[in-house]
């Protein structure tokens, strides 16, 4: 008799994590749109893989802000809007400035050299091609980057709620990254090792809040365009075109 996801416990758990990194990674990227519905039967058609293990997956993103469920009527991604982009940057930015103040004051040389490092391979992406023509490694590269910058900090809370809020601002940097050209990343991004590695907390800590105060600028004015687009009338022909 064949197995089936029921009768291996590691498969099942396996198949879950498998669906949880791939929805993650879609609604994180967008290709899972604002506000789309999140259909068990659909999504277990497209990711080829069982209703159980999706399911799961689905309720593992609930808990991260991700995935939002509706009653008894499924689950849908979580709209974008202003309000939820300024209280993500905000807390983003106070959590992530404490993670990094801790990191300055703990980090040893094996943390020195892996914020060098790290900033290195960012920067050869940032300073030798276009970012948004390859936006998956970049941001593999610049989420690297800020994880190592916060390594130093111990503190296994403020880790987690770093990387959850982390991802719900990844969302919106999704938008940001095709409508940035008008930024310098590369030199904030240099500006942040700098201060970093000569643990100057008072600097680092202006940088970074700086730095992720630019993203949500840029988002801002991306959000209000597209606003002002959905409001602005249609232009219809007058007698005379006719």
């Amino acid at each position: 008799m064949a197995r089936n996801e029921k009768e291996v416990p590691e498969l099942q758990g396996t198949l879950s994590d498998q669906a949880y990194r791939r929805l993650k990674n879609d609604i994180v990227h967008g290709r899972l749109a604002p506000g789309t519905r999140l259909a068990v039967r659909q999504l277990s058609d497209s990711y080829e893989i069982g209703a159980s293990p999706i399911r799961e997956a689905l309720h593992r993103l609930v808990g991260e802000g991700l995935v939002v469920a509706i009653g008894q009527r499924g689950f849908r991604v979580p709209p974008i809007s202003l309000e939820d982009l300024h209280d993500v940057t905000r807390t983003r930015a106070m959590i992530e400035a404490e993670a990094l103040r801790q990191s300055l004051r703990k980090g040893d040389d094996a943390w020195e050299a892996n914020v060098v490092a790290s900033f290195h391979q960012l920067s050869k992406l940032e300073r030798e091609g276009d970012p948004s023509a390859d936006f998956g490694e970049w941001e593999k590269r610049n989420q690297a980057f800020h994880q190592a910058l916060v390594a130093g900090c111990d503190s296994r809370w403020m880790q987690r709620l770093r990387g959850i809020l982390h991802d719900q601002h990844r969302r919106y940097r999704y938008l940001s990254i095709h409508n940035s050209s008008h930024r310098h990343v590369a030199e904030e991004h240099e500006a942040l090792r700098d201060a970093a590695i000569n643990r100057d907390e008072e600097r680092a800590t202006e940088v970074l809040m700086a730095h992720i105060g630019r993203t949500e600028s840029t988002v801002v004015e991306i959000l209000r365009d597209q606003e002002g687009a959905k409001r602005k009338p249609r232009r219809t022909r007058s007698t005379a075109e006719d």
